[in-house]
Formats: structure tokens, C-alpha cells, sequence
């Protein structure tokens, strides 16, 4: 069988589940045409935010459509709003690549995301692709083996069963929600330095269950240059966020510059 196209659901399930490294970027805006722009950027993956962003599932259809737009790079994963077989389903039947199912606190939660992607007799996914059909599957063995499946390790709970987690039959990976991970641990805030040791001590955890479970391991990260640090660590896929943060970050950065410009030739006169 030949290898499948670069950018294509079957290629990006491949290279995940090889262990291969990958870079994706993060949405929370339901701005279809941005989405569509950053999907042609060189990026593994866009995960759409349908738990905590601003997407409600029209807005989580249209920017699936607009990654899959000629020239893209890109494939769209969405992370779902629970771990319940409806949302999970919708994203799938939209066109998702995968899912990225939050809150997972054991093996059995695990077990249910896994349940909820697989066509019976694998699992209890109801069969209905309207958009996916048209280029994942839609037969339900190719289906399975083009659409992916990760549990987010982001309690402490989840934390403390990884090892189990991650030996899950069919999961293809784990996802670390590090603001809700570092709570988890105690922090004050999401970003609590005061954690750092424990924070790191518990990512190489996961890294370690994962590698060990032989399924992939990433994180969430603010940043590329972050991101590059976590892969070299041994995460094997990683995720920059995001468009509105960095919309208002770019915006900020031309004001500051603007006003020092205008400052300075207001000294001069």
C-alpha cells in the first residue's frame, strides 16, 4: 500500500503513532479565514479549542473546512467539551482528524474517549460522516486508522493513573493541559513558579508512561520557542497557543512601537 500524502488524515495518524515529532498551533476564535491562513503556514495539526474557546460546532465545522483548504499543511484536531460520546462524535462526523478529550482521570475515562471514536464492535461511535466521508474513511476500518484519539493528563488524578492510561487499549496518545496540571499540583495560579520542580518532575512522568506504553506523548505550550524545548525533552508532539493571545500580543507590539516612534520624533522637534 502506498504511504499516504503529507498533510492528509492518514499520514498525520501515521506519523503520531510512529512517535514521529510534531507542531501544531492552537484556536480559540471562530474566524474561519485566519484559521484557513495558519493552516498553509507549515503546521502539523490546528486544534480547535471547542471547550474553552469561542467556537460553538457551526464555528468548529467552518474552521475544520478552512484547514482543509488547498494548501494546507495541516490536518484539524478539535479538543471536545467533555468526554461523552456526542461532542466527540459531532467533531469527528465535522471532518476532526482527532480528538483531544480533556479531563481524563483514569484508565476507564480513557477506555470511554477510546469507545467513543471506534465504530462497533470496537467501540459505540454512531455512524453518520456527514462531512467526514468525503476524506476520512468512511469505511469504519479506515476510519480507525486514520482518526486519532488523545487523553489529556491535566489532575491529579490522571496524573497518578498514567501509567494505566497510557497502556489503554487504542489510545494513540496523551495531551498535557500544563495551567491545569500545575493547579492540579497546588499552584496558586496556572503559572506558579513556585511549582517548577514538581510541574517538571510530573511532565517526565507522563514523557516516560507514554514512551514506555510505546503512544504519543505532547503538551500545550505558549510558545515555539517552549515548544522546541518540550520536543527536545522528549515529547513528540507539541502545540503553540494561540490566535487570540497572539493577535493581541502582535497588536500590542506595533502600538508600543508606534508611540516610541512618535515619542522620539516628538523629542526632536
Amino acid at each position: 500500500m502506498p504511504a499516504a500524502a503529507p498533510g492528509t488524515p492518514a499520514a498525520f495518524a501515521a506519523a503520531l503513532r510512529a512517535r514521529e515529532q510534531l507542531v501544531g498551533y492552537w484556536s480559540v476564535l471562530d474566524s474561519p479565514v485566519s484559521t484557513e491562513r495558519i493552516a498553509r503556514l507549515g503546521y502539523d495539526y490546528v486544534a480547535l479549542d471547542a471547550q474553552h474557546g469561542l467556537l460553538e460546532y457551526a464555528g468548529v465545522l467552518r474552521s475544520l473546512t478552512a484547514i482543509d483548504t488547498k494548501g494546507s499543511t495541516a490536518v484539524g484536531l478539535v479538543r471536545v467539551e467533555a468526554n461523552d460520546p456526542s461532542p466527540i462524535g459531532k467533531a469527528l462526523d465535522a471532518g476532526a482528524a482527532g480528538v483531544i478529550v480533556p479531563l481524563i482521570d483514569t484508565a476507564r475515562d480513557a477506555a470511554d474517549a477510546v469507545a467513543a471514536v471506534r465504530y462497533p464492535p470496537l467501540g459505540r461511535r454512531s455512524y453518520g460522516p456527514m462531512r467526514s466521508g468525503l476524506r476520512i474513511g468512511p469505511h469504519p476500518a479506515d476510519a480507525h486508522a486514520q482518526t486519532v484519539v488523545l487523553a489529556m493528563i491535566e489532575t491529579a488524578e490522571g496524573l497518578a493513573d498514567v501509567e494505566a492510561i497510557c497502556a489503554t487499549d487504542g489510545l494513540d496518545g496523551v495531551y498535557v493541559g500544563p495551567s491545569d496540571l500545575r493547579l492540579a499540583l497546588g499552584g496558586a495560579t496556572s503559572t506558579d513558579p513556585a511549582l517548577a520542580d514538581e510541574f517538571e518532575a510530573a511532565l517526565a512522568t507522563v514523557r516516560t508512561a507514554a514512551a514506555r506504553a510505546g503512544i504519543a506523548a505532547g503538551i500545550h505550550t505558549g510558545d515555539g520557542a517552549t515548544a522546541a524545548k518540550r520536543l527536545a525533552e522528549g515529547f513528540t508532539f507539541a502545540t503553540v497557543a494561540c490566535d487570540l493571545v497572539h493577535l493581541e500580543q502582535a497588536a500590542a507590539g506595533h502600538l508600543g512601537a508606534a508611540r516610541e516612534a512618535g515619542a522620539a520624533g516628538g523629542e526632536g522637534r
